[in-house]
């Protein structure tokens, strides 16, 4: 019996020994669980924001982003088709690019640095008006190439950017085949209108009628054409036609206000 009871009693102390480590053993678990998850976010901080920036990489960064912004100011001096080419706002996307880089550049160096520069940027206003869908395109373009470039991805900056001037450059630079046309006509009557449109129906491609101003003795007529021959032989037939006062013709890029 004695040696029953020696067996029964080491029996028992071994499955309490094997219990408190198993609950010793998940304990570490859970704490080790807990102390990674607050071990990545402030590895992340620390490895992210480094408050000593090399003189190599802000050289290197700020060259990437000039290089960028300057094929960024070549490509909109090219496909550039307004009425008064700005040569100082195309300088000024070269000067984005840089300014932004070199903001990045300065966020990723400071975590209190980068909360005060967002709340500081957050309440900038720009006034400028930008007329020409086209001009807004090229601003956000010269932002995100230096912001891509001042957080160190130089590849994506530049492949980005490649990419997206050949696309730039082939539906703006060959958009337009035909040159768009408005013709401007004073005539006497309702005769001579349908003698004009007569005309019209067999010299050009295709017309509408943008506006049509009627007075006592006097219709204007704004149409919308594309020609198939010289615009100055054009409108010396237009001008021939019995009850035409004058007509002029107009060259523009395909925006009408009435």
């Amino acid at each position: 019996m004695s040696i029953l009871s020696t067996l029964a009693a080491a029996g028992t102390t071994a499955a309490q020994t094997t219990a408190a480590a198993g609950n010793t053993t998940g304990t570490q678990a859970k704490d080790a669980t807990t102390n990674t998850f607050s071990d990545i976010i402030k590895n992340s901080v620390i490895n992210n924001f480094v408050s000593d920036i090399s003189i190599s990489k802000m050289l290197i960064t700020l060259g990437v982003a000039f290089l960028i912004g300057f094929f960024i100011y070549l490509l909109y001096k090219r496909v550039f088709s307004g009425v008064l080419y700005s040569k100082s706002f195309n300088v000024s996307l070269m000067g984005m690019t840089m300014i932004t880089a070199t903001v990045i550049i300065a966020i990723n160096s400071n975590l209190v640095l980068s909360l005060g520069m967002v709340g500081a940027l957050s309440i900038v206003r720009f006034r400028t008006p930008i007329k020409d869908p086209t001009d807004l395109i090229f601003l956000f373009w010269a932002a995100v190439a230096g912001i891509v470039t001042g957080a160190g991805f130089f590849t994506l900056a530049i492949i980005g950017s490649v990419i997206i001037g050949l696309i730039l450059f082939l539906f703006i630079k060959n958009s337009s085949v035909e040159t768009p046309y408005l013709l401007v006509i004073n005539c006497e009557g309702d005769d001579s209108e349908r003698a004009v449109h007569g005309h019209l129906n067999k010299s050009v491609k295709r017309y509408n009628v943008k506006q049509k101003t009627v007075t006592a003795g006097n219709i204007e007529l704004t149409l919308e054409l594309r020609l198939n021959d010289k615009e100055g032989g054009f409108v010396n037939t237009v001008s021939d036609i019995t009850g035409v006062k004058n007509a002029l013709l107009i060259s523009y890029s395909g925006d009408y206000v009435s």
